[in-house]
């Protein structure tokens, strides 16, 4: 059993992406997207994501509808669906999210937007296949 106090391990996170946990259907990861930031545009062709908002303001941008997100907010954002999460605030917005099935490599750790593109880029950020 793992056992998170999510609001807490996300808000002391600096890091752009952190990986926590990596089941066989499911992934848990936090985010710190920095004022002016963003997620960036993105489709996960097979992968459900429910991202929920620990602080800060930003908007959600999923499958060409836009909304204003915050504290306590969560977004559903169904497989094959276009999508980017935008900081609109002067403060780190802190999320964490959920992919089904797994998204990124097992305990992956990205400190900024630019690592995790590099990442992905060069295969180093697969999730597991088995």
């Amino acid at each position: 059993m793992e056992h998170f106090t999510i609001a807490t391990v996300a808000e002391e996170n600096q890091d752009f992406r952190r990986v926590l946990w990596t089941g066989r259907h499911a992934q848990l990861v936090i985010m710190t997207i920095p004022p002016d930031g963003e997620i960036g545009e993105e489709v996960h062709p097979d992968t459900d994501q429910i991202l929920t908002f620990v602080s800060g303001v930003g908007e959600a941008r999923v499958g060409g509808r836009a909304r204003k997100v915050s504290q306590g907010d969560l977004v559903a954002v169904p497989a094959g669906t276009k999508h980017n999460f935008v900081n609109t605030g002067p403060n780190p917005l802190v999320l964490y999210t959920v992919y089904g099935p797994p998204e990124h490599a097992d305990g992956a750790v990205h400190k900024t937007k630019e690592e995790a593109e590099r990442a992905e880029e060069s295969g180093a950020d697969e999730p597991p296949t088995t």
